[in-house]
């Protein structure tokens, strides 16, 4: 069993608040894909947002990428899913750069027994 990350646009090429949105669902239907296949998913901007909504979004770019990319040094594996993305891209190089393994569509995440 593996600890996933999922990987994708969030906020690239000035996503509105409507495609942000759009983003995190796709990730989190990622999740919940990568979860039917008996792994724990993780995606930062769902770990991290909270933080920022409490402390501020002038804070977004101090605790966005760090915690994300925190969070990808722990992490097995990941799963980048959609088009362009500066994090996501680091997110993966993070899993990559420690051995990680990088899946670029569910079908080549592995199923297990939980």
């Amino acid at each position: 069993r593996m600890l996933i990350m999922i990987a994708g646009p969030y906020t690239s090429e000035g996503a509105s608040a409507l495609q942000r949105a759009e983003n995190l669902r796709r990730m989190n239907l990622a999740a919940l894909a990568v979860w039917d296949k008996g792994h724990t998913p993780l995606i930062g901007v769902n770990a991290v947002m909270p933080m920022i909504e409490c402390a501020g979004h002038h804070r977004y770019d101090e605790l966005m990428m760090p915690i994300c990319l925190d969070l990808a040094g722990r992490c097995d594996a990941v799963l980048r899913i959609g088009g362009f993305s500066r994090g996501a891209d680091q997110e993966v190089e993070r899993i990559a750069s420690h051995g990680g393994r990088v899946f670029r569509d569910i079908a080549e995440v592995p199923a297990v027994d939980r």
